[in-house]
């Protein structure tokens, strides 16, 4: 398939600039293999989707305050936007600034230039920083801002600061959130446990590569961005325990899609797995673990649009987002949710 077969069109007015007054106060768009047509549904109506026996895989990573504002030693002005933390004090970041920073060049961030760094070198895309920290995430927390997504218009505020993590978010490193599982607060998670539903944790780090579009029409030519994942042996038990007992395996988002499938990769069967992803998932994909997803609308032309259409088959998933836009359903991050209860072909 070419780039261009996954676009569409999305008045901006409906790209979401904050999140709904409660967490669990979307929308849900059902879209299920089995029925013709769609069902305009309430996030608060996913418990009922669900059935005894089901997995329902949620990913814990933290979004970190990864946007660094500040000067080079220069004195032109310079923004950093962290993509990964390599240890207490280095990271990879993209910058963005008048003239390209050199190595050994130095970097003042925050407040007088209390935070400092090192360009050691470029890899690809990437910077490598060397910060004057023993303690890099403590330091991001104290001089960095929430890297809010391009297509949300307005600074971060206070609000943002709980409503772009999950209630469950635990394990610092992701520079995006995982958005389809913002819809969920503790009484929903509550009533799904009610249900007899298992619940655990998958890590996918998301990083920047997540906003940057597809260059090239031809996507056998695409090169997927990396992030690192953590599967453990507890939740691969935890899948083989649902497939063994005919429940499905339900992932809360196209992370969590592509934890699961890279740690099914070399077997069939999900194994413990820790490193790094590339996966990239389009229609025709050979699916090896997940059965039902909850994700919220997507940019066109993106990865994660081709992945949910390689779930849901291409021209039903292609009509459901027609049916959004002609519903006014809100879009992207702070947006609606849709339900696939199954996968196309099954």
């Amino acid at each position: 398939m070419q780039l261009s077969d996954f676009s569409y069109v999305l008045p901006p007015e409906l790209i979401a600039q904050t999140p709904p007054a409660t967490r669990s106060g979307g929308r849900m768009l059902v879209v299920a293999p089995s029925e013709t047509g769609f069902r305009d549904a309430r996030m608060v109506d996913l418990p009922g989707e669900l059935r005894a026996g089901d997995l329902l895989v949620l990913n814990d990573t933290r979004v970190i305050r990864a946007r660094l504002h500040g000067l080079k030693d220069s004195g032109g002005k310079i923004e950093a936007m962290i993509e990964r933390v390599l240890d207490g004090r280095r990271a990879l970041a993209q910058i963005r600034a008048s003239k390209t920073p050199k190595p050994g060049g130095r970097l003042l961030f925050g407040a007088d230039g209390a935070l400092s760094a090192t360009v050691i070198a470029k890899h690809d895309d990437l910077y490598e920083l060397a910060f004057d920290t023993d303690d890099l995430l403590a330091a991001l927390d104290a001089h960095g801002e929430l890297p809010l997504p391009p297509y949300i218009e307005r600074k971060p505020g206070d609000d943002d600061d709980a409503r772009y993590q999950t209630v469950w978010a635990r394990e610092p490193g992701a520079v995006a959130a995982p958005t389809a599982s913002l819809h969920f607060d503790e009484a929903m998670l509550a009533a799904i446990r009610s249900r007899g539903v298992e619940i655990a944790f998958a890590t996918l780090h998301v990083g920047a590569g997540t906003f940057q579009p597809v260059r090239v029409d031809d996507l056998s030519q695409h090169r997927m961005h990396a992030e690192r994942v953590t599967v453990s042996a507890a939740l691969a038990a935890a899948v083989a325990a649902a497939k063994a007992r005919g429940g499905r395996v339900v992932a809360a988002g196209t992370t969590v899609v592509r934890a699961l499938e890279t740690a099914a990769a070399a077997s069939g069967a999900v194994q413990p797995y820790q490193g790094e992803t590339r996966l990239f998932i389009t229609p025709g994909y050979d699916w090896r673990c997940v059965d039902a997803l909850l994700t919220n609308f997507h940019l066109p032309e993106s990865t994660l649009l081709m992945l949910v259409c390689a779930f849901g088959g291409f021209e039903r998933v292609i009509a459901a987002y027609r049916h959004a836009v002609a519903q006014r359903y809100r879009f992207f991050s702070y947006g609606d949710a849709m339900w696939l209860p199954g996968r196309a072909g099954r």
